[in-house]
């Protein structure tokens, strides 16, 4: 028998059955920003790449720079959560990650790679809250059966931040007349660090206005009511030896386990594509564009994730979650093969496509590694944005194969993480049904 514990009365049946479409507008609107500031790095990377004069392998730190945090501050995330509740947190994680943008500001002035690099962990740790917040949070405000389904739409319009990023990007970032490396070596020591710091200054009213409007959103979240959902309200399977709470830990739940390693894998095999495309389409085989116009083509691959969560909200709901996952991650990995074995538009746009069958691998991977956790669930989201650290050394290792091998070439590591995904789709599928889920309470 399922009890519902909580320190005050139980919301009525109607209201645990209802999604909440004030706090999902919310939230979405969260996941949006940060979806936008993660693909904003996807033209960051080419354009220090290009200030700075660095090999793919250095280039790719702003990844591993931003992706590290997830991993160092998920946990504190989750005790955060555990102790100020979703919403707060959610308001702090905003805070922080303003604090991160506006550091963009000192670090294009004495354009030292190594500024760039710390705004952007404080950035990613003020994503890495909110991320343990939100994700759970949106899976619980309505309910168990399609949570999958609400997650994925909160997620597509996470993909339009995505979307929208690169072109804007492009056009205030990229936009400006770049030398190449042996026009800039002709110029004197000191005007080649103007133009450093020229280029470099490029990024400043970009993050500003970010970090401005992160600041607005972080004043009304705190303002707007909110269902609270806390993490000692639950429902419990109280079947003799279903749940021990002095005994269960996170690490005995095998789902869990396989979850984060797919999230590993999943966000490293995205971030790994995302990264490099700009630079990708910009070889001669390939497409021999310049860098705003690759960024165009960025903004496709992101495209191509928001059309498929919104799809994706849809199907889920009559669609097993492990078998539409298997499927998709299936085919992703034979679009990235394609890619690697052809050049020209065909290798072009075969590696756009990837971004469609991405779509809904992070909210499903995400709601069936946390589906049963009952109060483990903070502890659970912590673990799983922790694999989120996949970002920071999937993409570091493809740009060191890449160095060696070649760029086209180095893309088998992408096709690596998509086996895996693809496994724990189907292996889902002879998973038993979860039992309990957090409730979330009207306030």
């Amino acid at each position: 028998m399922a009890l519902t514990m909580n320190t005050s009365a139980a919301p009525a049946a109607s209201q645990r059955e209802k999604t909440d479409l004030r706090a999902m507008t919310i939230a979405t609107i969260l996941f949006f920003m940060w979806g936008f500031l993660t693909s904003l790095n996807d033209v960051i990377i080419p354009h220090l790449k290009s200030i700075f004069e660095l090999n793919y392998t250095e280039a790719i730190l702003v990844q591993f720079a931003f992706f590290s945090s997830y991993f160092i501050f998920a946990l504190p995330a989750g005790k955060l959560v555990e102790k100020i509740g979703y919403k707060r947190a959610m308001v702090a994680g905003l805070v922080i990650m303003a604090s991160g943008a506006l550091l963009f500001l000192p670090a294009s002035s004495i354009t030292v790679f190594g500024l760039f690099l710390g705004a952007l962990v404080i950035l990613a740790a003020g994503m890495t809250v909110l991320q343990v917040a939100a994700n759970p949070y949106v899976v619980n405000l309505g309910p168990e059966k399609t949570a999958s389904a609400r997650l994925n739409f909160s997620q597509a319009f996470n993909s339009l931040g995505t979307t929208l990023a690169p072109h804007f990007g492009g056009v205030l970032i990229l936009g400006g007349a770049t030398l190449t490396v042996a026009k800039l070596h002709l110029l004197s020591a000191p005007a080649q660090a103007i133009y450093r710091t020229q280029q470099a200054s490029s990024v400043r009213m970009p993050y500003l206005g970010l970090g401005i409007a992160l600041l607005v959103l972080a004043v009304v979240l705190g303002l707007v009511k909110m269902p609270s959902m806390q993490t000692n309200e639950h429902t419990q399977d109280f079947r003799p030896g279903a749940f021990d709470p002095d005994k269960d830990s996170i690490w005995s739940h095998k789902w869990l386990l396989l979850g984060a390693l797919g999230i590993f894998v999943y966000v490293g095999a995205e971030v790994s594509i995302g990264s490099f495309l700009i630079n990708y389409f910009g070889l001669a085989s390939i497409g021999a564009l310049p860098e705003q116009a690759a960024a165009n083509f960025v903004s496709y691959y992101w495209g191509g994730a928001m059309v498929g969560r919104f799809l994706g909200s849809y199907i889920l709901r009559s669609v097993r979650a492990g078998f539409a996952l298997g499927i998709a991650a299936t085919i992703a990995g034979l679009l990235v093969a394609t890619s690697m074995l052809s050049a020209g538009h065909v290798a072009m746009w075969t590696i756009v496509a990837v971004g469609l069958f991405n779509s809904i691998m992070f909210p499903t991977i995400f709601s069936l590694g946390i589906a049963d956790l009952g109060p483990l669930t903070s502890q659970g989201s912590s673990l799983m944005v922790a694999a989120i650290v996949g970002g920071a050394l999937i993409p570091l290792l493809q740009g060191a194969i890449a160095d060696r091998i070649g760029l086209q070439h180095a893309f088998f590591i992408p096709i690596l993480c998509y086996l895996y995904i693809a496994f724990f789709g189907f292996a889902s599928g002879n998973r038993p049904a979860a039992t309990s889920v957090p409730i979330p309470e009207q306030v």
